[in-house]
């Protein structure tokens, strides 16, 4: 290794303190030039190539509780399986410690390595701060800690940040590490809100629902209706939808039935009526403070696609470094909530009937991101519907400029069974030919849950043969894993040879520890 390849750690403790917004811009653009070459070296092997994840999310106005959103941190532990590359180094930040157990099972899913050689290789560093709100943000206050951190990058030449979200304040640890971060550009970030997205599918001149974007009050959305009534009278319900919402929970259906016949000069006043009794999404959500966010972060109104058959797939896509594009997957997702608007889970891949539908669109956006500076992971959502003749069509409707709720899944099945999506066919296959699907969700509740405990729910997993078989190439592989106690709820992704055989391994595992979690309960009401 020469001189000119190492690189010394930054003084963190300084850095961003002498630094404006410009000055951090600028040296951010520095380190993302740098992102191409640090790409390039991942795939040669060298002994002080390094990762830091810092799976950081941003709670929602509504989030419950610190054990949640470390859960959430907890979801990105996929990424551990990225060791078993022999030489690469991992520093992997929560905002509180990780329950040892839970580290060893996902080391133990490594293919063809040696768990302790890998967790040799494996920085876990905690905040001790379980409050609700960012990890980026707990870090940039613990200059220390950044400063640890950095130490424990071998080669800042050969290192990058791996984020959850890509705001200003991963740019600020990047900045503060002196390494590029694997994301887009927060200057960005505007493309992927829901007005942004709106606007960028008219430009790229993809369908999408009647609407309009870059609306700040009840009163503007309200007129958005009113003109959107006389394009399309037929119309009887819309969803409106914050900017900033995530995973459906910043939307509410309004029902517009019978508002088309009533006099023009009436139409406004009922709208108004009928936005204030809106459905939201969540329903713990308070309706002043909807419209508090809509006021201060803007929102859109557009038609609520309905059909006989109606289904709401997506697409995985990447931007690498070099500006080039790869279509990475296809997902059918399972929605719930008050209307079926809440992103609970996925299948992979999507219907072939329409997979080739949404992936072309899908990639004229994704080349329109990647020319503007877009890197990394980012997903397409639509609404396809299928018509009496029995063709689809299909309407984007959101940009996930992050990773999303169907990345996890796909990693953890292609870091473990090394194959890839052919977009052409609409299928996955493994190196050695055979075929693969998934079905997975964060949301796998129930109250009795909450009487498994970490170990209980492992030892149900040994018990039954839930683990996920590497000779099989098939099984369960759990996330989410720290709140089962607490919050009754645990995540998993199903793999099998067939979508019939993926869904019977997840309706097997989640009625197994629905059944444990019940005589768990019986045994603990028992007297002593």
């Amino acid at each position: 290794m020469t001189a000119v390849e190492t690189e010394e750690a930054p003084n963190v403790v300084e850095t961003l303190s002498s630094l404006d917004e410009n000055a951090r811009y600028e040296r951010f653009q520095r380190l993302q030039e740098r992102m191409e070459s640090v790409w390039g070296a991942m795939k040669l092997d060298y002994d002080d190539e390094s990762v830091v994840v810092i799976p950081s999310v941003t709670p929602s106005g509504t989030a419950g509780s610190g054990s949640t959103t470390q859960a959430y941190e907890e979801r990105f532990l996929f990424l551990l399986l990225l060791l078993r590359q022999p030489r690469l180094r991992m520093v992997y930040v929560t905002s509180m410690p990780i329950d040892p157990r839970i580290v060893e099972y996902y080391l133990a899913l490594l293919p063809g390595v040696i768990p302790s050689h890998a967790r040799a290789r494996l920085s876990l560093i905690s905040v001790g701060d379980a409050s609700v709100r960012p990890l980026s943000r707990k870090l940039l206050e613990r200059p220390q800690l950044l400063a640890r951190i950095a130490e424990l990058i071998p080669n800042r030449a050969r290192s990058h940040l791996i984020p959850y979200n890509t705001t200003e304040l991963e740019r600020d640890i990047a900045v503060t590490l002196g390494i590029p971060m694997y994301g887009a550009d927060p200057r960005l970030a505007p493309l992927g809100t829901k007005t942004g997205c709106r606007r960028l599918f008219g430009e790229v001149g993809v369908p999408y629902p009647l609407g309009a974007e870059d609306l700040h009050s009840l009163d503007e959305v309200a007129g958005a209706i009113e003109e959107m009534l006389v394009t399309r009278p037929t119309m009887t319900q819309v969803i409106v939808k914050l900017n900033e919402g995530v995973s459906g929970t910043g939307n509410a259906l309004v029902d517009l039935t019978g508002i088309a016949e009533l006099p023009a000069s009436d139409r406004r006043v009922a709208i108004l009526q009928r936005l204030r009794r809106m459905q939201f999404e969540l329903p713990r959500i308070q309706f002043d403070w909807y419209v508090e966010r809509l006021e201060a972060d803007g929102g859109i109104v557009e038609e609520r696609i309905v059909g006989e058959d109606l289904l709401s797939p997506s697409v995985q896509l990447r931007a690498r470094p070099d500006g080039s594009l790869e279509l990475l997957s296809t997902h059918d997702q399972l929605l719930g909530g008050a209307s079926g608007q809440s992103y609970l889970g996925c299948t992979f891949p999507a219907d072939a009937a329409y997979s080739r539908l949404i992936s072309e669109p899908a990639a004229a956006i994704g080349e329109r991101l990647a020319k503007d500076g877009v890197i990394g992971r980012f997903a397409v959502d639509f609404v396809v519907v299928r018509d009496a003749a029995g063709d689809w069509s299909a309407y984007a409707i959101e940009l996930n400029l992050r990773k999303g709720g169907t990345t996890h899944p796909f990693l953890t099945l292609q870091f473990l069974t090394d194959g890839s999506y052919d977009a052409e066919s609409g299928r996955y296959v493994t190196r050695e030919g055979a075929e693969k699907h998934l079905v997975a969700t964060d949301h796998l509740e129930a109250d009795e849950l909450r009487a498994l405990s970490i170990g209980d729910l492992f030892d149900a997993v040994a018990r039954h043969g839930m683990h996920f078989d590497q000779s099989r190439q098939a099984g369960i592989v759990f996330h989410m894993i720290s709140s089962i106690t607490e919050h009754g709820r645990v995540g998993m992704t199903a793999v099998g040879d067939t979508p019939e055989q993926a869904m019977q391994l997840y309706d097997r595992a989640r009625e197994l520890l629905l059944s444990e979690a019940r005589a768990a309960s019986r045994e603990s009401a028992l007297p002593d």
